[in-house]
């Protein structure tokens, strides 16, 4: 039988599995929220389970619909022994700033759960992930964890702020910066918000000054290296892109005229049909297909029209298949005559 200390400074028994069992018996028709993809940096998805009999059951020993700053603490013990393999509760005071009566009810409600290989390391005070570890919240976001990372090397988030508390050494490829005017973005977020136009001033590759232009902003989109305003232009009567960064000298223009909906490059989107570029060899190709997510042939990616040509440029299918060798040009696009005509509908994007 697995079983876990009890914690005497703060007078908070640490339930065994034969505990929980009881308390599972006793408990049929309990409510439990799960974290349904853990926390998330902008959202958290949750949803509730009934619990019924069995080996694979979760259940909290309060009972009740947790707070989601328990789950979030919760859920920061289960990722924390996956990626890292150990846990106490000076890491749950130090990440979240709560007291060490809290940190031990935290972790009897984990433990409460049921978690598998996971044992008291008496000598270091803590909890550690055995090799026959598993989530009990669900497999963590490699993904997330990765884009936290980002966060932290463009200085928007701060190591300790990180879900699990804690970074490995790591370095990014720098790039340009790209700065964007707050004022500005202020700006075109409570006109996207509140349906109004913009006066403002836009430097555009075509001219060598810049111009006084009235736009309607409904969106904002990334290309993969700078931001956008999607909106609709009253010069040109169209709706075109401008980036974000050369926008200047906001100014009140009015209701808005135009509808979001009529924009059928932003609402419309197309399928890219992608597979490893046919002149690499079997084992290049597999590597290809590992890195692009392809399984069997091909890979689909959806992408709004407005988005299509940097979506292009960006995976370097903007040229033929052999413009570059197939080393440099790992992928290819396989539906290249219709995306083709598509992009030549499209229609002119102003920052280009």
């Amino acid at each position: 039988m697995r079983s876990y200390p009890q914690s005497a400074a703060h007078g908070i028994a640490l339930l065994d599995v034969e505990q929980v069992r009881q308390l599972r018996a006793s408990n049929q028709g309990m409510i439990v929220q799960i974290l349904d993809g853990l926390i998330n940096t902008m959202v958290s998805n949750t949803k509730s389970i009934t619990l019924s009999s069995g080996p694979a059951e979760r259940t909290a020993a309060a009972g009740a619909r947790l707070r989601w700053s328990v789950e979030q603490r919760l859920a920061f013990i289960d990722e924390r022994l996956f990626w890292l393999g150990e846990v106490n509760r000076t890491d749950l005071v130090r990440r979240f700033g709560i007291s060490m009566s809290q940190a031990s009810g935290d972790i009897a409600r984990y433990l409460a759960l049921d978690p598998s290989g996971v044992v008291y390391d008496k000598s270091a005070k803590r909890y550690v992930a055995s090799a026959g570890f598993a989530p009990v919240l669900g497999l963590p976001d490699a993904s997330r964890l990765l884009g936290e990372l980002r966060l932290v090397a463009l200085g928007s988030l701060a190591a300790e702020d990180t879900m699990l508390g804690a970074v490995p050494p790591f370095d990014v490829a720098p790039l340009p910066e790209r700065p964007v005017d707050p004022v500005v973005l202020r700006a075109v977020w409570h006109a996207i918000r509140d349906g109004r136009a913009l006066a403002l001033r836009y430097q555009s590759m075509s001219r060598p000054s810049a111009l006084q232009r009235v736009i309607e902003p409904h969106a904002l989109a990334h290309d993969g290296f700078r931001w956008h305003v999607r909106a609709f232009d009253r010069e040109t009567e169209s709706f075109r892109d401008f980036v974000l960064g050369r926008l200047s000298h906001p100014q009140p223009g009015g209701k808005r005229t135009s509808r979001p909906r009529d924009d059928t490059d932003w609402t419309t989107f197309i399928t890219l049909i992608v597979s490893p570029h046919p002149g690499l060899s079997a084992a290049q190709a597999k590597a290809i297909a590992i890195d692009y997510g392809i399984r069997g042939k091909t890979a689909s990616i959806r992408v709004r029209r407005a988005l299509l040509f940097y979506a292009l440029k960006r995976l370097g299918l903007d040229v033929p298949a052999d413009t570059r060798p197939p080393h440099e040009q790992h992928i290819v696009l396989v539906n290249r005559p219709e995306v083709e005509a598509v992009l030549a509908r499209r229609s002119d994007p102003e920052s280009r």
